[in-house]
Formats: C-alpha cells, sequence, structure tokens
C-alpha cells in the first residue's frame, strides 16, 4: 500500500508530490500522457521545434522559493530572464518594460512624457508593497491567507475602506485615474488580463497592480522549453524515491464507508493508498467519485453544488506555434531586446474590449490582441539552425462558439488571425512563417484534458478565488472524503505555474498525518494506562 497517490503529473502535482517524498512518504504520481507537466510541458512539434504546449513565461513560481528549495537547478532547470520583460510596439515608438525601474520610467518618458513617467514610478512603489503581502497570502491555504493582507495600507496611509475600495474598482478605473497616455495604460491592461477576466470588470484593479512586481523579479523561460521545470521536477520526485507512472492515468477513485482508499487506472491496476491527492480539474475529480454510495452525503451534496455553480467562463483562449525563418522585425525595436520580452500587442484598449465583446457573444473575434513569445532568439535549443520557435496567444476565445461554427473546421482562418495582428505591427512576419500549429480551444481541452479549454480550470474572478477557491467547503484542500485532498489551478491561489497549491496542499496533507499520529500516540498511551490499571485492580481482588 502507498502512503500517497497523486492524480496527474502538472506541475503542481509533482511539486506536492516532491514534498510529500521528501517528508519520507512512499508516493505514486499516476497520470494519463506520457510527457509530464500537463499544460507545463514541451513537445516536438515538427522536426527540431521543441514547442510548449500550455503556458511558456513563468513568472509566480520564480517569487515562490519552490525552485530553490527543491533544487531543481541541480535537475537540470536553467531559467533565463527576460529583461526587458514587456515590449509595446505602438508604430515607430514603443514602450519598453525593464526590471530596472529608471530604465522602464525613461521609456515611458520618452513616448509618453514625463508626467506618466513619475506616476509609474508611484504607481510601482505602492503596488509592488501591497502585492508582497499579496503574494505570501497566495502562498498560505485561505484560512491563513488573509492574516497576511492586514496592514497592506499601513505604508501608505490609506484606511480600510478606501483600500478596499481601490482594490475592488477596475483595472481600467485604475489606469484612468493613474496615467494619461492610452499606449501605457493599454500596455499594462492587457499583460493585467493575462489571469483571464478583462480590466474593464469589477475587482480587477490588483491584476494591474500584479506588474509592479515583475520589477523584482523578471518571468523566466525554462531553456529548452516550458516544460524543463516539469521535468526537473520529475527527477527531484524520482531522486527522493517516488514512482512516476506515465501512460496510465486514473480511471476511478476507490472508495469505501466514507474514505478514499486507492486509485483504479486506466489499465485496470488498482492502487491501494492511505491518501489521495487529486491534482486534476476539481470537476474531473467529482467524476472520478462518481456516483460510489460509499462516498457519503456531504460528499455528493458538495459534487451535486459544484457541477452546478462553479464557472469554467467558456474557455480563455488559443494560441498558433510556429516555425519561422526569422523573428518579428518591429519598426520600433530596441535594437533586439524586444525579442527577449512578451510582446504586448494591441492598439488600444478598445481593442481588448471589442474581443472581449465577441467572446461573450461566443463569436471568434474579429480583431484579437495579442500576445507574442520569441524564445528561441536567445535560446537555441528550441529550433534548428537558423530558425525561429514563435508562440502567438490570443485572448477570448469561446469554447462554445454561438455561431454555429466548429473550431476544428475554422483553426486555420483563426490562426491566421493571430499571424497576422503580428505581421501588423512587424510587416513582413507573415511571410516568415514556415510551420503553423494551431492549438483552438477545442484543441486545448481534447489534448490536456481542461474543460472548455480553460488555462486556469476555473474562472480567476474574485467570487472564486482565495476562500471560494472552489468551493467555500473545499477551499481548504481537504474534502468530505477522508484521505482526499485537492491541488492544482481549481483550488487557491488559482492557474498559472505557480507551484504555491501543490506544495501548500502537501503540507496541510502531512499536518493532518503529524496530528492523527499524536491522537494515536496519546490514544495508544491511555490504552496501555487503561490495560495497567485493569491488571492491577485484577491482582488486588486475587
Amino acid at each position: 500500500m502507498r502512503d500517497v497517490v497523486v492524480i496527474g503529473a502538472g506541475h503542481n502535482g509533482l511539486v506536492a508530490a516532491c514534498y510529500l517524498a521528501k517528508a519520507g512518504l512512499d508516493v505514486e504520481v499516476v497520470e494519463p500522457r506520457e510527457v509530464v507537466g500537463g499544460a507545463v510541458s514541451t513537445v516536438e512539434r515538427f522536426p527540431g521545434y521543441h514547442m510548449d504546449v500550455g503556458s511558456s513565461a513563468h513568472i509566480m513560481v520564480r517569487h515562490t522559493g519552490i525552485v530553490e528549495d527543491l533544487g531543481l537547478e541541480e535537475m537540470g532547470l536553467e531559467y533565463q530572464d527576460l529583461d526587458p520583460w514587456g515590449f509595446a510596439p505602438f508604430g515607430e515608438q514603443a514602450l519598453a518594460f525593464h526590471v530596472d525601474l529608471d530604465a522602464t520610467c525613461d521609456s515611458i518618458a520618452a513616448v509618453c512624457g514625463d508626467r506618466d513617467a513619475h506616476a509609474y514610478r508611484a504607481f510601482v512603489t505602492e503596488w509592488a508593497e501591497r502585492n508582497e503581502r499579496v503574494f505570501t497570502a497566495f502562498q498560505e491555504p485561505p484560512s491563513r491567507a488573509l492574516r497576511h493582507l492586514w496592514g497592506i495600507g499601513r505604508r501608505s496611509g490609506e484606511s480600510g475602506l478606501e483600500l478596499s475600495r481601490q482594490f475592488l474598482s477596475s483595472g481600467d478605473a485604475l489606469l484612468d485615474a493613474t496615467f494619461s497616455d492610452e499606449r501605457l495604460k493599454t500596455a499594462l491592461a492587457w499583460m493585467g488580463a493575462q489571469s483571464g477576466p478583462p480590466t474593464h470588470q469589477p475587482a480587477t484593479a490588483d491584476l494591474v497592480g500584479w506588474n509592479a512586481l515583475l520589477h523584482r523579479r523578471p518571468p523566466g523561460h525554462p531553456k529548452g522549453g516550458s516544460g524543463m521545470l516539469s521535468v526537473a521536477l520529475a527527477r527531484r520526485f524520482e531522486a527522493l524515491g517516488g514512482t512516476l507512472r506515465l501512460g496510465d492515468g486514473a480511471a476511478r477513485m476507490l472508495v469505501r464507508d466514507g474514505a478514499v482508499t486507492g486509485v483504479e487506472t486506466t489499465s485496470g491496476e488498482r492502487i491501494a493508498a492511505r491518501q489521495v491527492v487529486a491534482a486534476c480539474h476539481v470537476l474531473t475529480t467529482m467524476d472520478l467519485v462518481g456516483d460510489e454510495p460509499g462516498a457519503g452525503a456531504e460528499w455528493q451534496r458538495l459534487a451535486g453544488k459544484a457541477r452546478r455553480t462553479l464557472r469554467t467562463g467558456g474557455g480563455i483562449g488559443m494560441i498558433v506555434r510556429l516555425g519561422t525563418n526569422d523573428l518579428p522585425r518591429y519598426p520600433s525595436s530596441i535594437g533586439g531586446a524586444e525579442h527577449r520580452a512578451i510582446q504586448l500587442i494591441a492598439p488600444d484598449r478598445r481593442a481588448l474590449r471589442a474581443a472581449h465583446g465577441d467572446f461573450v457573444a461566443g463569436r471568434p473575434p474579429e480583431r484579437p490582441p495579442v500576445l507574442a513569445m520569441t524564445f528561441s532568439a536567445f535560446d537555441d535549443t528550441i529550433a534548428p539552425p537558423g530558425k525561429h520557435n514563435i508562440s502567438v496567444w490570443g485572448q477570448w476565445h469561446a469554447h462554445d462558439l454561438g455561431n454555429g461554427e466548429d473550431w476544428d473546421a475554422i483553426a486555420e482562418r483563426e490562426g491566421h488571425k493571430l499571424i497576422a495582428a503580428v505581421d501588423a505591427v512587424a510587416p513582413g512576419f507573415a511571410d516568415t512563417v514556415e510551420h503553423a500549429y494551431v492549438q483552438t480551444p477545442t484543441e486545448i481541452a481534447r489534448e490536456l484534458g481542461l474543460i472548455d479549454g480553460q488555462v486556469m480550470h476555473l474562472e480567476m474572478t474574485l467570487d472564486q478565488m482565495f476562500a471560494w477557491r472552489p468551493l467555500p467547503e473545499l477551499s481548504g484542500y481537504r474534502t468530505p472524503l477522508e484521505g482526499l485532498y485537492l491541488s492544482g489551478a481549481s483550488t487557491h491561489p488559482g492557474g498559472g505555474v505557480f507551484g504555491a497549491s501543490g506544495r501548500s496542499s502537501a503540507r496541510v496533507l502531512l499536518s493532518d498525518r503529524e496530528r492523527a499520529a499524536r491522537r494515536a500516540k496519546v490514544r495508544g498511551a491511555v490504552e496501555r494506562a487503561e490495560a495497567g490499571a485493569r491488571d492491577l485492580l485484577d491482582r488486588v481482588r486475587r
């Protein structure tokens, strides 16, 4: 019998498995795909092109200390800094967001003027301090997270009411109150929107404010592709004695008398375990338990509630993976440094709102704003010599189209729209494309098992965050099924390349085991004392 089975070899599942194995437990990870990492994996799409399957730029995980704590550099992980981290082209001019705040303010002053440059410096100072506390809260279970948020406004002297007003306001309202130039507002709004919600919606101000932390530590690209993080985690897990089972995922959960007893895999093998960590989509977890009567009434009640109320948002976006013979050449080039950055391509915030409007209406966006990532400019391991591996992400593409079209039928057409968006600001780019792999929302869902193609599992809206993610009753990683724990993007703190959920769920499980061991020790001592007392009484009677 295993101590723990982890369902899913995504990066959160692997992080949880590493911490559990590090604590001395016998752990097995089961994964349906033949490669580790889930949405943080890299595969060869065309000969010599090692292309990411999901995420490409890693931001949050670099602030957690997980990489250092698990010694992932020793396992082959090498991060290449994205500095500048952002580049927003507007015709002959462009904004460059460097890690160095002075350099960023110089770029803003040259394009937008001194007023906005000074305002940006103050914005970064204020929101970076706030988000240090928010980030700490993200790394704790929700029950302990709120204590890190107290005192956020102390440094700036804001009252609690004023601070809550700012956090509950829209990102666009924050931008309009802070800056004058629409180009600066657009770049920050587009970067802030990458969690999913558009910045014209309420409670998105901090999605914009989060950008301030990138001046403290930049996003990174793992040399060899995004999946090298997961490969390093898998290597560490196996070095710690863990067992990794690929190509044979969980088919159902084994349940008896209100407790999970193990997992049955797709091959039919049953793995008995004292505990199970479900690091897959929460709705997939519900399906793995199914209608097992042994799960109990409370579990079935929560499963029904989850199926009725949890929102995926109908997807989030699509991406094209390109093999090209050149990099995009921007008229507003900053000496080639732009190819190290996440390229934020959107003409203005009206374009962002229009794309989101198409998304809500169930239409493919007419003119999608995009992000371009050109990491082969400095990583020669992901493309053949003289060629380039480029990803172009378009946000707000509905999984379920309301206009009668089918994603498989229109994939090529919609992929060309993303290429055309880059070509519009880097003329001639479309002519450099030699290979294209289009990942529509349908294809993302199909390949990665992501319901509705939602890469964050669930919408990252305020009512599905912190102690409400995925539900208040399940937000602490524990479930009504004894021995079953949740992890992954469906849980606090949500999606993205983070790892915090994996570490937190492992800590909760280990804490519960320690508590149970202490109770068993006390119970054993009591039983021994009672037995001794009975023995003494028997001798006295004799």
